[in-house]
């Protein structure tokens, strides 16, 4: 009988993808985008520098994709949520207001080097674009339910209150990542942002209660 030798296990064009991504990732954790090159991204994930144009263009189709994944992670883990906004509206907002903090606060990197990007980066700037208006979007929506039901006062347009909150997180959330000055503490940032949305939008700190 013929002696096979051991089949090698081959690497696939998702494995390789995968792995820039990680090694893109765990180098934002260390230093700045700008100082990251393709070399160092090649070199992390095994591979040479003509082999990374066969998945990515540039560095900058790399911090896209990562954005991406970002994204998407917030958006199944907040829509995996229950929606008990009747019932227990300020435990309903302070989940979903958590799910956000503590994702882009594990993907810091990521976060920080996109919101840098965004100015001069159209397509990472239309990416967090989208994302924030689906995020307003749904706030919206929630709002309005809570005015419509009488849960919350009609006052500010839902949809203005919406995006105002919006904002509020994305401009506190970023100062947090990139500990600017002024900023608050990371360990704050939840209750701080929960407590401002429940009075924002019922009035009260203790809402659906008598």
């Amino acid at each position: 009988m013929v002696q096979r030798g051991r089949r090698s296990t081959r690497v696939s064009g998702d494995e390789r993808q995968d792995s820039i991504l990680l090694t893109a990732e765990a180098l934002l954790g260390e230093r700045a985008f700008d100082e990251i090159a393709i070399e160092d991204l090649a070199r992390g994930a095994g591979i040479s520098r003509p082999t990374f144009y066969f998945y990515f263009s540039s560095k900058d189709e790399v911090l896209l994709a990562l954005l991406d994944r970002v994204i998407t992670e917030v958006e199944h883990r907040v829509g995996a949520l229950p929606r008990d906004f009747a019932s227990d509206p300020a435990g309903a907002w302070t989940r979903s207001i958590g799910m956000f903090v503590e994702v882009f606060v594990a993907h810091r990197g990521v976060a920080s080097a996109a919101i840098g990007a965004r100015a001069r980066n159209e397509a990472v700037g239309a990416l967090w674009s989208k994302s924030m208006q689906s995020w307003a979007d749904f706030s919206s929506d929630v709002i309005q339910s809570e005015q419509d039901r009488g849960a919350a006062p009609q006052g500010v347009d839902a949809r203005d209150l919406a995006v105002s909150l919006n904002l509020m997180n994305e401009r506190v959330i970023t100062a947090v990542l990139n500990h600017e000055t002024p900023a608050i503490e990371e360990s704050h940032a939840l209750d701080v942002l929960s407590t401002i949305w429940i009075r924002s939008i019922y009035g009260t700190d203790n809402p659906g209660r008598r």
